[in-house]
């Protein structure tokens, strides 16, 4: 084995290992910390793999288009075999026969072959000029919707983790009240049949718990859902067991990061921004064009080729004759009168950049306000959360004090259960909030570009 090879072999092996250090060898099953999950869905991730693609397919097309400017050479084989071979009428006279007679005369051979090959080569075109500068806007643009994906992806990725998070940890909570409950109702019903409680405090309990079981039903379905939206997210197949390290509650502490919130908006950073300048960039080109197209067109050509003829097929013998022949020149071709058709062309191409133009302003004022609004929307989240935090551990106050009240008959099972449906509804606010904090972080990261993602693959 070269060494070469080797020694890369062996780096890229490593690499691969402390990229993805919690995934097994045999690709079974994946186990990933957010961040893990993030560095792996923009590796794998279907449109993350194709936007990539467009990226060589635009490298292509620029050489493409660069290569229509370089020498072009074709080659070309004649081969005619002449079933019924013309036949020309000469006057008579000229082999002394009778004056007004002809005679049938033969010029062409039967078979004949021309090999020929020209070389072609484009001197001047406005056109080209122009095309070189839209091949490069394109692969420009290419490798901006490149990074446009890679931000989609990543903020996908984590909104789906924290949705499987956020379900995982509402299952865990329904569980703890359903056990809770069930061991309230089972008191309370011992009691009942002792006569000591009214049968309205059982009736209320099992509303209740039926409502929980409801939720858990719900909320189990929810979390396949959830896990397998997360695994399209990644690029993994539904079938393949997905495990997640990370904690709902860390992941929110986590994302609080007030310090974002001082970063101004850089539209030269903005992925729609430099998508909306590269449309704005094609627009000019397609005027430029048409300006170009009013320009002459020269090219220049040599051509060199040898011709045979026989009545028999000898062109393979190697003692058959090949008589050359070569041609240079060049083509000068300069419009002169379009009807107007060529003004108006470019008077629409003027237009569309001027729209175009138009939109990138609009483009850049939408933006300003989705930041805006994405700053808000995170800030608010997390008070939301803070607030959600309180709001939790007074309803856990409140229902345990009736708790006690309803045991000691101070209290009603109807104002026992209001106390539990406002625990249950506050812990769904509180998961709501932490799950709100990771999502809206990561809409404002994605309008700031925080990751950076470059024009790179």
């Amino acid at each position: 084995m070269n060494y070469k090879f080797l020694c890369v072999w062996v780096f890229s092996v490593l690499a691969f290992a402390k990229a993805y250090p919690q995934q097994t060898a045999n690709q079974d099953s994946y186990s990933f910390t957010l961040e893990e999950a993030v560095n792996y869905g923009l590796e794998h991730n279907y449109q993350a793999i194709n936007a990539k693609r467009d990226i060589a397919k635009a490298l292509k097309q620029k050489w493409e288009t660069t290569a229509t400017g370089l020498p072009q050479i074709d080659g070309n084989v004649d081969y005619q075999y002449q079933i019924k071979q013309p036949i020309t009428p000469l006057p008579g006279e000229i082999i002394g026969g009778t004056p007004g007679t002809f005679v049938p005369v033969t010029f062409a051979p039967r078979q004949s072959a021309v090999v020929t090959a020209t070389l072609r080569q484009l001197i001047f075109d406005g056109s080209y000029i122009v095309a070189l500068e839209a091949s490069k806007t394109f692969l420009d643009f290419s490798k901006n919707a490149n990074n446009k994906t890679k931000l989609e992806v990543r903020k996908g990725i984590i909104s789906a983790y924290g949705g499987v998070l956020l379900t995982q940890e509402n299952i865990e909570i329904i569980d703890r009240n359903l056990t809770a409950l069930t061991k309230n109702l089972e008191e309370t019903t011992k009691i009942y049949e002792n006569g000591l409680a009214e049968e309205e405090d059982v009736e209320q309990l099992k509303i209740t718990k039926s409502q929980l079981v409801n939720q858990w039903n719900g909320a189990k379905r929810q979390e396949d859902i959830a896990m397998d939206m997360l695994k399209l997210a990644l690029g993994i197949n539904l079938q393949t067991p997905l495990n997640l390290t990370d904690d709902l509650a860390v992941l929110a502490l986590k994302n609080m990061d007030p310090s974002i919130t001082f970063n101004s908006l850089n539209l030269e950073k903005n992925a729609d921004f430099q998508i909306a300048t590269n449309f704005t960039e094609q627009r000019r080109l397609e005027y430029k064009l048409e300006k170009a197209k009013a320009l002459p067109k020269l090219s220049g050509f040599v051509n060199y080729g040898v011709n045979s003829f026989n009545d028999d097929f000898t062109f393979l013998d190697s003692d058959n004759k090949w008589y050359g022949q070569s041609i240079a020149g060049v083509s000068l071709s300069v419009p002169i009168f379009s009807s107007l058709g060529r003004q108006a062309r470019t008077d629409r191409a003027k237009i569309a950049w001027d729209q175009a133009l138009t939109d990138l302003d609009r483009a850049r004022e939408e933006i300003r306000l989705t930041y805006q609004t994405s700053l808000n929307n995170y800030q608010t989240a997390i008070d939301n959360y803070r607030t959600s935090k309180e709001n939790l551990r007074l309803a856990e106050r409140i229902e345990n004090k009736n708790q006690i009240k309803f045991r000691e008959g101070i209290s009603s099972s109807f104002d026992l259960r209001q106390a539990q449906t406002q625990l249950y509804s506050t812990q769904a606010t509180y998961l709501q909030s932490m799950f709100e904090v990771i999502t809206e972080k990561a809409n404002l990261e994605t309008i700031l570009n925080t990751p950076e993602f470059t024009n790179q693959k």
